[in-house]
């Protein structure tokens, strides 16, 4: 580790019983990020979308 990093101010595990739940990241292409304004609003889109579209959804698990 080069010693310009500094970690002092750090604190260990901080994230630790978020990350044992499991994450999940998506990135968004930034056309579709600007039609969303936040996690929210695209997972009730993908909701929506699954319910309609069951087979789609199907295809592409």
């Amino acid at each position: 580790m080069r010693d310009v990093y500094d970690f002092s101010g750090g604190e260990r595990g901080k994230h630790y019983q978020a990350y044992r739940k499991g994450t999940n990241i998506v990135l968004l292409d930034p056309d579709v990020a600007a039609i969303f304004k936040d996690s929210a609003t695209v997972n009730l889109a993908l909701r929506k979308l699954a319910a309609v579209e069951p087979d789609f959804v199907d295809s592409i698990r």
